[in-house]
């Protein structure tokens, strides 16, 4: 058994993320809070002020003009060999908080609306019989070839923009965004159906047995005793699956769909400034993965049961 006492005597915590919380100064975890206030803070004024129709600012304008920020930290002894660097993302991030929108969209809606097609594909796939092969071949196909060819089919093969219902029409500014949400749920899925059938078979198999002994069906004790521990032990691969789909719904701009990479890459061919633009694009990424990180995390804390899980009292 590992030696958790340091020589002063006191304990140390027994997992890494509580050595990382103790070691970690609280200033460092203040700034971190602040950033991402001031972030997300951003990211909704932009968001609401163009749903209302841009009453506070116009849409795609910075709220401080960028040659006034050059101006003031051109002077300033550090900031000023960043003046123009800064001045041109305030130019910019205007124009990319609408393809954030889409970009969080895509991302959130795979996760949550593949959620529930996972979980029955999970089950049956453990504790089916013959449903076991359709959910096999389900979970290969989609996990066995590229995302970016099953964006291709949907779009130019079957033309599923064709289909969207007259009154979800105008909804995002292009059907392809349809599109892209449908590719990224059936693929989402079978990534999340795997995570969740591994997390099932970690799962006591006596359970099963002690489910029946009380009067339980079958499907009864996988919902009432199965899954809410397995789903808990799923959680860590969540939080792969979410930020992975943040930085893979970048591909939907392959079909066109205005997300905040096909943005990116927009401005950058009418300013020759991709290192610049893709700097700013990638920091943007980076505040959503910390992001992602940090909510799962507190719903790993918040449903973690002591002895069961993967929580920190494990």
């Amino acid at each position: 058994m590992p030696d958790t006492t340091t020589p002063s005597g006191t304990t140390r915590p027994a997992t890494i993320r509580g050595r990382v919380d103790e070691a970690t100064p609280s200033v460092g975890r203040l700034a971190l809070y602040v950033a991402g206030a001031v972030f997300w803070g951003w990211v909704l004024f932009r968001w609401v002020n163009r749903w209302l129709g841009e009453p506070f600012v116009p849409d795609g304008e910075p709220m401080v003009p960028a040659a006034a920020v050059e101006a003031a930290l051109a002077g300033l002894p550090v900031m000023g060999a960043y003046a123009g660097g800064i001045a041109f993302a305030v130019e910019t991030l205007p124009r990319l908080a609408g393809g954030l929108w889409l970009t969080v969209l895509i991302t959130l809606s795979s996760l949550f609306v593949g959620f529930f097609i996972a979980v029955p594909l999970a089950v049956t796939r453990v504790y089916g019989n013959y449903s076991a092969y359709a959910s096999l071949a389900y979970t290969e196909l989609l996990r066995g070839t590229p995302l970016l060819a099953q964006l291709f089919v949907l779009h130019f093969g079957l033309n599923i923009g064709g289909y969207v219902p007259t009154f979800l029409e105008g909804v995002f500014p292009r059907n392809v965004v349809w599109v892209a949400i449908v590719g990224f749920i059936l693929n989402g899925a079978a990534y999340q159906a795997e995570y969740i059938r591994g997390s099932l078979e970690s799962v006591e198999t006596g359970q099963i047995t002690a489910g029946r002994a009380i009067g339980l069906t079958k499907i009864e004790t996988i919902y009432y005793v199965v899954l809410p521990q397995g789903l808990r032990y799923a959680i860590p691969s969540w939080t792969n699956e979410f930020v992975y789909l943040i930085k893979y719904s970048s591909l939907a701009a392959f079909i066109t769909v205005p997300e905040l990479y096909y943005r990116a890459f927009a401005i950058a061919s009418d300013t020759f400034r991709y290192t610049a633009i893709f700097v700013v694009v990638g920091l943007l990424y980076l505040a959503l993965v910390l992001t992602a990180s940090n909510v799962m995390a507190w719903i790993e804390r918040k449903t973690a049961i002591p002895g069961v899980g993967t929580g920190s009292e494990r």
